[in-house]
């Protein structure tokens, strides 16, 4: 059975910030990744412990694991994907 992915409303403005073939390319990969029972991010540490990342190009997607499958918090380009500090959970 396939984990659930969730979206934080903030993410759709992420991804309106990117052009239109990377915005799928990055959906795409959270489908592929993050889909399956296992997940295919690194942890992060720090004042993002806790929270995990998936690696897209240039491009990170900071997501936690919940009891039903995935929460994508914030897509971003590496350079500013952490510079606003930890998202907000809910």
């Amino acid at each position: 059975m396939a984990a659930r992915i969730e979206y934080k409303a903030s993410v759709a403005k992420d991804l309106r910030r990117l052009d239109r073939a990377t915005a799928l390319r990055v959906l795409q990969r959270v489908e592929n990744a993050l889909a399956a029972e296992g997940h295919q991010g690194q942890a992060l540490a720090g004042e993002f412990a806790g929270l995990y990342r998936l690696r897209v190009g240039d491009h990170r997607v900071i997501y936690v694991r919940t009891d039903e499958g995935s929460l994508v918090l914030r897509i971003g380009h590496r350079r500013d994907v952490y510079r606003k500090g930890r998202p907000e959970l809910g």
